[in-house]
């Protein structure tokens, strides 16, 4: 039956309620609680990210915990308005079920219920004991007394006694309350209808109220109804024993027995729904044996058919509805704060003046300043600002405004970038909607803020009529840093608002927001505001520092709008949210009372009013009708009774609970809706109580007994949030309606009560972490304990949660991400402690990563894993910023293909897993997940990287200025001094860089210089004070002072040129000075030490003992500071300024460089005498003036960089290395060696790239971007980092071992012009054209052989036993053996252009255009025979019997034993020529040729027979170069032309042609037919796009039996040649000489990865890759061959 419906699910969450009669359904309920539901739920959660709650109320063993009429039918109407799709399962079995008294009866109608009892001689004194009267009611109603109170008046017995007394009389009162409803319908007193309310049992009244009298859409293809009927085949009629005595003549008229309402509930009540409502309602008849009844045993069976098809049931129901398609993040985002809005703005009930002058700032246009709002705490901010927002677009009359309101403190949002961000893309996005030309120009726009292009203009027309200029924006990024999200941001008020379409921007709860969020964004608003933008903020009026910065931020920009106070002293329009009116808080309280059909008496209304003259908060007043909805018209209320705050009324709300509910039920619900992250929905909290161990604990001793398999009931949760309703608010989080509190007090005061330990903090939020990860979930039993005769034990409890993947599987394609999961885990895990976990689980994990993208939250994802405060007790920061960097740079590409995410990753991480081996998992991670997804390619042997990623970029939040100066120790912590006379440090690993702030005699200290020097930091302030900071030890300043100058006259940091720091000393050179001074650290004492001329440089030993000082006239003066004397003097005869000293301790000697490069050694070994001077070099070129110095003691190398060169000396002999001049047009500026010597990065004038360059090979190897527009200041090299200091105070971090590992990566000088695989698979050769072929071992992936030869290489072949190489240099030939690395010959004089090898491995062909084509034998170079004609595109047939080519449109076949033409090939029309062909290995007789006309033909060489089988369409013209086919001749590559690939399918004679993402430019078949591969450049891009993975080529395999894609991957540079092996690998050659082995995965296909070229993770090595040894092949000294 086709269940489907036109209803279309907008809940995420399967309601169910489950309707029963309780006496004869225990065994069914349970065995679909514990066999169908677990099931079915994790089919929702799988199939349609549904989750699923059943309630049922009789799931407590215990019937004095059953809810009430009331309350299930609140459950129901619940269930009924939020399912997503089935919200009722009925069993009606084979028992009526017994009616319950009415919880509540009209005065009237319990007056005549009265009359009537009495008359007929009933006593009704039970009645009336246990019914009160209660006015408060509306009507005024007699009411059923709590059990607590009808025990009160009884007499104290024993349990059981009082137990059974108590069922007696309960079955008394219901037979009298029976017998008085039967004589008022039978003396025409009451309706049969309002009768039958009255004899009903609880199942039949459930299923009337979920059933009767509903729209159809509430019902249709919602319910499913199991009616059971037992026959027990006894025809003996059952009889009751009465435990009252009634006399007969009071006995009532005829009375519906249970039967007949049961018959008319199965026969014609549901029966009736069937044709109306589309019910599923199945009847089963159970006849059991007269013997024994109905057994057990025929009960399970049912029990089991039950649940076989209500499993099968609720699948089909559930999926036939309709469900929304997951959105992308960002329209995510915007609908879940505009649903928050309309959420929070039901909650304005009182009129409130304040929204006048709200809409009077909306509407005045000439504003250019905020609107504040202030209130205190509970004055209802937010829900004015929500109602304003509703209410916007009806104040304006000729305009559309855009409204966007971001609540931020519940955003979950965490930091200033995503709040940011968020703010910018929603803004975009509003605009985008309305104005399609706008969509086009952000959706072609993914280049940095900073390249906007100022004169691209749009026309808008305003109000009159006149074109206004406007910007064109660019879309956000994730890549945007926190600068260029302020500037973008401003570009956006700026150009997009126009008076026909203002901007209205509500930000409320900046305030509210952790880490100073809210500050930092205020700080990001641009002031004054643009025309056409409103901004409205909400601010307590507590917190004095927003309010401040926003004064600061916002001087008076235009005249206020108002006469406030604050709004004539500063630039906002200041409006103050107060109390509300005491009258309006008392109709507020009455209407509510109303609704919920209650009321007051005037002296309970009297103190009500007292109450609300001290408190009128709208939250009191809700919190007040909590309270006064449970007072009687009889209780005893006092003022005591009445909590005289918020925050008291929540407690006593609290208290409430308790007493109902049980302490840990509500203590532990409450708890974890507050330490929830974003919410949780009740499926969640439900799982969260029934993992809790103290609330399954305090469940079983109310009753429940343990079992292997146990829960909270669902029921028990759902009347806990039954009273919580309206302080719980529901909204859409991450496509799920969770529960959080309508305000953030209900928070602090759970907090307080529940919450105050740290230790019960981090254990429920340990609990909530083990939840979502899935910890107990798929049977995985958790211990109880559980209090037994024998003592306490532990039990093993399966507590069902659900299960916690990242993503869930689905058999309809990509599974949907587990939001929840990605939103909460890392909280909850951040909170408990556990970072490790963290660290392993999430921050490291490719399935986490995967999340987290497919799920649009890369921009969290990359804030997570830059980390902040939070992430200090991480180990692997390192790693996470690497991830976060390559996540960052991808993010362009990986927003439009987030299932790329795991190739991008492994092909940007393998290059660096040496430097990086806990990413090993990582890698792993992947390789298993393509594995496992049975497709993909993957990486063998990666290409040398040709640019080296940052692990890490810090943006200081300094607002304006240039660097200054900057400074950095070799732990790698940096001060960053600025134009403004700012500071700002960063110290590292989980830290941001911020301002130091120093007060000095209650005035800020300004600072004028900062220095390092080893471990220590000398600060300089315009005070005139010297402080130095040992950053190894506590952040304490140490003021450095010269007690022989007055403080007026000391020097500052101005004037200081360098300085050298030790423990106990410290010595400064002062700029221009010809002294420098030591300052003793112990005695604080300074001492001057005298030179002859002003010094330019100074070095210290490492402890300070020696000093020396290079000076202006050439001299250097070398000090003794403990004896405080002067050791000796060395010069040169040139007398030039020395510029820097370099001191070798180990043998000391010095190195002293001029202000022209020349360099002189000294050996200054002997303290009492005279340094020697043991050598000194000048440099070859032309020098100008030394820019920086840098000295490698590993491999006693000296660089000197000067403007137009870098020069390297080797300093044991003192030789000029080599000299590396700065390119065209450009200057070197700064030059520092990389860590291991091998490298240098040097920054050029006007350039923002760091360059590398090798120190071997003296190529520009890599270029380092530094992600900013601006230009490097200057370089820090710290012990593990590479560092760039930028103009605006960016930090640029890349690691030295990545750069080592990029910039030491093999590869060939030029790019690779062959590949020849060996057939085995084991290894490979290439060439770039040079005189070298270089041999590559795959293992390794390295090169291991070079291969020499007198000329540069054309051609390299392999033959296919691979044992011989044959190459052509230089017009030679050379065959080489592989196994032996012998040249066994080398034939000269050739004239060859081309050399072909035979297929059986025996002979060789060289081919010449000039002169005789020759064949040869491979063992020896023998001569076999010659061709004099030239063929073109020549080919040897499979046989190894012909050469076959192209010659004057015709194919000739010339022997390869005579040398002859022996066969041709000619078309049947003259006018025809042959364009292309190929021979077939696997069928040896036949060549496949194509006609330029299309024609194909198949050509039997021998027999010389030709079959003409059909014409290619006109339109397609076969390319020579491209035309290639499989060994079986099933598949032709025909054409490459038109962005497509173009393949003839020769086995059902059909043209297939496959798409690329632009132009084709290399592409080839597999030899045995299976895949396609091919390289295409991408076109389909926007037109600004910079993106490197955008722009990239991309590598793409398609299996050719059905078209299907098995992966592809981006390249990281342009290709140069494409090769196939026939273990399905490819080879490729990049142009820059670095070479890439990528495997093809199809299980459809082989199955496994071949093992030969099995993906495998880099050996590290213990040898630097400069100091391996590769063998090298060494060619015959002269040709042992000659050709004439």
């Amino acid at each position: 039956m086709d269940r489907s419906s036109d209803f279309s699910c907008v809940s995420s969450c399967v309601k169910l309620y489950l309707c029963s009669n309780p006496e004869d359904s225990a065994v069914e309920r349970r065995a679909l609680r514990e066999s169908v539901f677990p099931r079915f739920r994790e089919h929702c959660r799988h199939t349609l990210g549904l989750d699923v709650q059943v309630i049922d109320p009789y799931e407590c063993s215990d019937p004095g915990r059953w809810p009430d009429e009331t309350t299930r039918h609140k459950l129901i109407q619940e269930c009924r308005d939020t399912s997503a799709g089935p919200f009722l399962l009925a069993l009606v079995g084979h028992q009526y079920g017994a009616f319950s008294l009415p919880s509540q009866v009209e005065v009237s109608e319990f007056q005549l219920l009265l009359q009537e009892s009495q008359r007929a001689g009933l006593s009704t004194l039970e009645l009336e004991r246990v019914y009160g009267r209660d006015e408060n009611t509306i009507p005024p109603s007699y009411c059923l007394r709590p059990p607590h109170e009808q025990a009160g008046v009884r007499q104290a017995q024993e349990k059981e006694t009082e137990e059974m007394m108590m069922m007696e009389k309960d079955e008394e009162r219901k037979k009298v309350f029976q017998t008085a409803v039967g004589l008022c319908v039978h003396h025409g007193l009451m309706t049969p209808e309002k009768a039958g309310c009255f004899y009903r049992s609880a199942l039949d009244a459930d299923l009337r109220v979920a059933l009767g009298n509903r729209p159809q859409n509430d019902i249709t293809g919602r319910c499913l109804v199991y009616v059971h009927r037992v026959i027990s085949g006894n025809k003996k009629k059952d009889t009751e024993k009465s435990h009252l005595r009634f006399q007969s003549e009071a006995a009532a008229p005829d009375q519906p027995t249970d039967e007949a309402l049961l018959s008319e509930l199965c026969d014609i009540f549901l029966p009736g729904l069937i044709t109306s409502y589309e019910i599923l309602l199945y009847t089963i008849t159970t006849e059991c044996d007269r013997r024994y009844g109905y057994t057990t045993a025929r009960r399970r069976t049912y029990a089991d058919s039950l649940c076989q098809q209500a499993y099968s049931d609720l699948v089909k129901l559930t999926d036939s509805f309709n469900m929304s398609d997951p959105v992308d993040a960002l329209a995510r985002g915007k609908a879940e704060q505009e649903e928050l809005c309309t959420e929070l703005s039901q909650f304005y009930e009182l009129i409130r003046p304040e929204e006048d002058e709200v809409k009077a700032y909306v509407l005045q246009r000439d504003q250019q300043c905020p609107l504040v709002l202030t209130g205190g705490t509970c004055t209802g901010k937010t829900v004015l600002m929500a109602h304003c927002a509703r209410q916007i677009k009806s104040w304006f009359e000729d305009s559309d405004p855009v409204v966007i309101t971001s609540f931020c403190n519940l955003s979950g949002n965490p930091s200033t970038k995503l709040q940011l961000s968020s703010l910018c893309s929603d803004i975009e996005r509003s605009y985008r909607s309305h104005d399609t030309n706008l969509n086009t120009r952000l959706d072609s726009n993914c280049t940095d803020v900073k390249d906007v292009v100022s004169n691209t203009e749009k026309h808008v027309s305003d109000s009159d009529g006149k074109p206004n200029a406007v910007l064109n924006p660019k879309s956000t990024t994730p890549a945007m840093s926190l600068c260029e999200l302020k500037v973008h941001l401003s570009t956006l008020l700026s150009s997009l608002p126009s008076p026909k379409r203002p901007l209205v921007l509500i930000l409320d709860g900046l305030d509210q927001t952790e880490n100073n969020c809210g500050l930092q964004v205020i700080e990001r608003l641009p002031s004054p505001l643009p025309p056409g933008v409103k901004l409205i903020l909400t601010v307590s009026s507590n917190q004095k520092h927003i309010l401040q910065a926003i004064r600061l931020h916002y001087p008076q920009c235009s005249p206020p709008l108002c006469n406030s106070e604050d709004s004539g002293q500063s630039g906002y329009v200041h409006v103050q949210l107060g109390p509300a009116c005491r009258k309006g808080c008392v109709k507020m309280l009455a209407s509510h009372l109303c609704r919920s059909g209650r009321r007051v008496t005037s002296g309970q209304q009297a103190l009500v009013n007292q109450a609300l003259t001290s408190c009128c908060l709208p939250l009191y007043v809700r919190l007040l009708h909590t309270h006064a909805s449970l007072w009687h018209s009889d209780s005893e209320v006092t003022e005591s009774s009445l909590p005289d705050g918020v925050h008291p009324s929540i407690s006593a709300l609290l208290d409430l609970l308790e007493q109902k509910h049980g302490y840990f039920l509500v203590s532990r619900a409450v708890s974890y809706l507050t330490l929830s992250r974003t919410g949780l929905t009740e499926a969640e909290l439900t799982d969260l109580l029934s993992s809790d161990n103290r609330v399954l604990a305090e469940y079983v001793q109310q009753g429940e007994s343990s079992s292997s398999k146990m829960r909270v009931s669902q029921v028990s949760v759902e009347r806990l949030l039954l009273d919580l309703r309206g302080f719980l608010m529901r909204r859409t989080v991450g496509g799920s309606h969770v529960l959080f509190w309508v305000s953030r007090h209900f928070g602090l005061v759970v907090a307080k009560r529940y919450l105050g330990a740290n230790e019960v903090k981090r254990e429920l939020h340990s609990e909530m972490a083990d939840y979502f990860t899935g910890r107990w979930a798929c049977g995985c039993s958790k211990p109880l304990q559980v209090n037994q005769e024998s003592g306490e034990m532990a039990v093993y409890v399966d507590r069902q949660p659900a299960s916690q993947p990242f993503a869930f599987s689905s058999s309809k394609g990509v599974g949907r991400v587990n939001l929840r999961k990605v939103l909460e885990l890392p909280h909850h895990l951040q909170e408990s402690g556990r970072g490790e976990e963290l660290e392993d689980m999430l921050l490291t994990s490719l399935g986490f990563h995967q999340a987290m993208v497919r799920a649009g939250l890369l921009e969290d994802l990359v804030v997570m894993l830059d980390g902040g405060k939070d992430s200090s007790g991480l180990n692997f920061a390192r790693e996470r910023w690497l991830l976060g960097s390559i996540l960052k740079s991808s993010s362009c590409f990986l927003q439009s293909s987030p299932l790329e995410m795991p190739t991008v990753m492994e092909m940007s991480l393998i290059p660096y897993l040496e430097a990086f081996p806990a990413l090993e998992g990582y890698i792993r991670e992947i390789r298993k997940e393509r594995r496992k997804s049975g497709s993909g390619v993957g990486v063998v042997l990666w290409p040398a990287p040709s640019a080296v990623p940052a692990i890490k970029c810090v943006q200081s939040d300094a607002k304006t200025g240039k660097v200054k100066e900057a400074a950095g120790t070799e732990c790698g912590i940096v001060a960053v001094l600025m134009d403004d006379d700012s500071l700002w440090i960063w110290k590292g690993v989980g830290c941001d860089i911020v301002e130091l702030s120093l007060n000095c005699e209650q005035e800020e200290v300004k600072f004028a210089g900062v220095k390092s020097s080893g471990q220590f930091i000398l600060l300089s302030t315009h005070s005139n004070k010297l402080l130095m900071w040992d950053v190894t030890g506590p952040e304490c300043f140490l003021e450095v002072k010269d007690p022989s100058k007055t403080e007026s006259s000391q020097c500052t940091l101005d004037e200081i040129q360098r300085f050298a720091a030790c423990q106990e000393k410290i010595c400064v050179q002062w700029k221009d000075e010809s002294f420098v001074s030591v300052f003793e650290i112990s005695s604080e004492t300074m001492t001057h030490f005298q030179c002859q001329s002003s010094v330019n440089c100074l070095v210290c030993s490492s402890d300070c003992t020696y000093m020396y000082c290079g000076e202006e006239g050439g001299t250097v003066s070398i000090f003794n500071t403990n004896t405080r004397s002067l050791l000796g003097t060395c010069s040169r005869s040139s007398h030039s300024a020395v510029v820097s000293v370099i001191l070798c301790e180990n043998n000391w000697e010095m190195l002293c460089v001029d202000r022209r490069g020349n360099v002189a050694l000294w050996d200054v070994a002997a303290k009492a005498h005279l340094p020697i001077l043991l050598k000194e070099g000048s440099p070859g070129a032309e020098s100008n003036d030394v820019l920086s110095t840098d000295y490698s003691n590993e491999f006693h190398t000296l660089l000197v960089c000067q403007s137009q060169q870098v020069t390297l000396w080797d300093t044991l002999e003192l030789e000029e290395l080599d000299q590396f001049l700065a390119p065209r047009g450009k200057t070197f500026t700064e030059a520092v060696f990389s860590h291991d010597g091998h490298l240098f990065l040097a920054l050029l004038d006007k350039c923002c790239l760091v360059l590398v360059w090798s120190v071997s090979t003296g190529k520009c190897l890599l270029s380092l971007e530094t992600g900013t527009s601006t230009l490097p200041f200057t370089l820090i090299k710290t012990a593990s980092d590479v560092i760039c200091v930028g103009r605006d105070g960016c930090l640029t971090l890349w690691d030295s071992e990545m750069i080592c590992a990029a910039g030491t990566a093999l590869k060939m000088g030029c790019g690779v012009k062959e590949v020849a695989v060996e057939q085995e698979g084991e290894g490979f050769y290439t060439t770039d054209g040079s005189e070298m072929v270089w041999k590559w071992n795959l293992e390794t992936g390295l090169p291991y052989i070079y291969l020499q030869h007198n000329g540069p290489v054309e051609k390299l072949r392999l033959s296919l036993d691979s044992v011989h190489l044959v190459i052509l240099s230089a017009g030679e030939i050379y065959i080489w053996q592989t196994k032996s690395g012998l040249n066994i010959v080398r034939i000269s004089g050739s004239r060859a252009t081309d050399i072909l090898l035979t297929p059986n491995c025996n002979f060789g062909v060289s081919v010449s255009e000039r002169g005789l084509s020759r064949v040869w034998k491979l063992a020896n170079g023998g001569a076999v025979c010659s061709i004099h004609l030239y063929l073109s595109d020549a080919q040897i047939s499979s046989e190894s019997t012909f050469l076959i080519g192209r010659r004057r449109g015709d194919l000739l076949a010339a022997s390869l034993w005579s040398g002859s033409i022996s066969k041709r090939f000619s078309c049947v029309e003259s006018s025809e020529h042959v364009v292309a062909f190929h021979s077939l290995s696997e069928h040896p007789d036949f060549v496949v040729v194509i006609a330029a006309s299309g024609s194909v033909y198949t050509w039997k060489v021998a027999e010389e027979t030709v079959c003409r089988h059909f014409q290619l369409p006109y339109t397609l013209h076969c390319q020579p170069q491209d035309f290639h086919m499989s060994s079986d001749g099933s598949y032709a590559l025909l054409s490459t032309d038109n962005e497509a690939v173009t393949i003839l399918d020769l086995t059902q004679i059909r043209l297939c042609s496959f798409k690329a993402k632009g132009p084709v430019i290399k592409a080839c078949l597999d030899r045995s037919g299976l895949y396609v591969i091919y390289v295409s450049c991408p076109t389909d891009l926007d037109s600004n796009c910079v993106c490197h993975l955008h722009v990239r080529p991309v590598l793409t395999v398609i299996r050719l039996a059905d078209g299907t894609q098995i992966g592809s991957v981006c390249l990281p540079k342009n290709p140069l040649t494409l090769a196939v092996c026939e273990q399905q690998c490819v080879v490729v050659g990049f142009e820059d000489g670095s070479v890439g082995v990528y495997s093809l995965l199809d299980v459809n296909v082989n199955g496994k990865e071949t093992e030969k070229w099995k993906e495998h993770l880099p050996r590290y090595l213990s040898q630097c890759p400069f100091d391996r040894t590769l063998s090298t092949w060494v060619p015959l000294k002269t040709p042992n061959i000659t050709w004439p």
